[in-house]
């Protein structure tokens, strides 16, 4: 991480330096944002497991589109702390606990617990695609943070200007 004084800057450009294994990964994305997971969810799980993992530029990035396609600010600040917090559906609940399961691997894999939390909420196909995206922005978050990615750096190229949160 770069000190408090100096501004970060990013080490490697990934997609020019791999740009077929960097098309290869936002063509996931895009297939899994064309899948059965409504796109709300899927905001709350890329926010979530980039907090957990600490990638500034994927938390910054994922909040931005959330806020264009019209989430709640209230409910992206409370995504830390949702266990707690009234604002959230029982199906979004169970995709929260899932994206933390996954995310930070418990020793012994995931719990019978929290699969069957998981799987009275969503169908085998939307299990199998909520997993795929939690898998994937774990991906993200993992090249972003080895190269320091900045965050808001990308926001005129994928139009993340638009939510006025610059």
């Amino acid at each position: 991480m770069p000190s408090e004084d100096s501004p970060m800057t990013q080490r490697i450009d990934y997609q020019q330096q791999s740009p077929e294994l960097f098309k290869k990964l936002v063509a996931i994305s895009m297939a899994i944002a064309q899948g059965s997971i409504e796109a709300s969810i899927g905001h709350l799980v890329e926010i979530r497991a980039s907090q957990i993992n600490g990638c500034a530029f994927c938390v910054d990035m994922h909040i931005k589109q959330a806020m264009i396609h019209g989430e709640r600010p209230l409910r992206i600040h409370h995504l830390p702390v949702w266990r707690e917090s009234p604002l959230f559906s029982d199906r979004e609940r169970a995709a929260l606990a899932w994206t933390e399961a996954l995310t930070q691997l418990p020793p012994h894999g995931v719990g019978d617990d929290i699969y069957a939390l998981v799987r009275e909420q969503f169908s085998e196909k939307e299990l199998t695609e909520l997993t795929y995206a939690v898998t994937t922005i774990n991906a993200w978050n993992r090249i972003n943070v080895a190269f320091t990615s900045v965050p808001g750096s990308a926001d005129k190229a994928y139009g993340l200007d638009k939510a006025g949160l610059a």
